[in-house]
């Protein structure tokens, strides 16, 4: 049997994109898990399950725990004045309150040295704090990027407007 060097070429392209796919679905794996997002919230508030639709629709996978959030955010240390109505996790980051899927996207791709993310309160306009009832009002409101000394700085700025109604 004759081995030419165009089935030899042949065999080492086809090995190294049969690496290239392999690769390729272990990382597309493993971001997968990485967006799974765990949220402790009340089991009667609204906006916390409106928030968690809106995560739904940006690609985030979502594990629910019924049970309150402020035991689970103390003891992942967010401090409480960035508290809000619920706390979460993604990626090794403790996410609070009404944070928008575009901000957690952007944090788990620059991975930056943090805590994670708070929107203190439950500021009208964001995610799940948007609902007809406000009547397209969108208040101005802060992402903040909370370091593990408790200290935090804007991540970003949604500057808000008026009322659309």
């Amino acid at each position: 049997m004759s081995h030419s060097p165009m089935n030899a070429l042949s065999r080492r392209q086809w090995l190294a994109t049969a690496a290239v796919i392999i690769g390729a679905g272990f990382q597309l794996t493993a971001m997968a898990q990485a967006t799974t997002v765990q949220v402790w919230k009340d089991p009667n508030c609204g906006c916390c399950h409106l928030w968690i639709e809106h995560l739904q629709s940006s690609g985030f996978k979502v594990e629910v725990r019924d049970v309150g959030n402020a035991a689970a955010r103390k003891r992942l240390g967010m401090p409480e004045k960035l508290g809000s109505c619920h706390t979460a996790t993604v990626g090794g980051y403790v996410i609070e309150g009404h944070v928008p899927a575009a901000d957690i996207h952007r944090l788990l791709k620059e991975r930056p040295v943090a805590l994670g993310l708070s929107v203190p309160g439950m500021p009208i306009g964001s995610p799940g704090m948007d609902g007809p009832e406000y009547k397209g009002r969108k208040d101005a409101f802060d992402v903040w990027l909370v370091q593990k000394d408790g200290t935090a700085k804007s991540f970003q700025r949604y500057p808000g407007q008026g009322r659309m109604a």
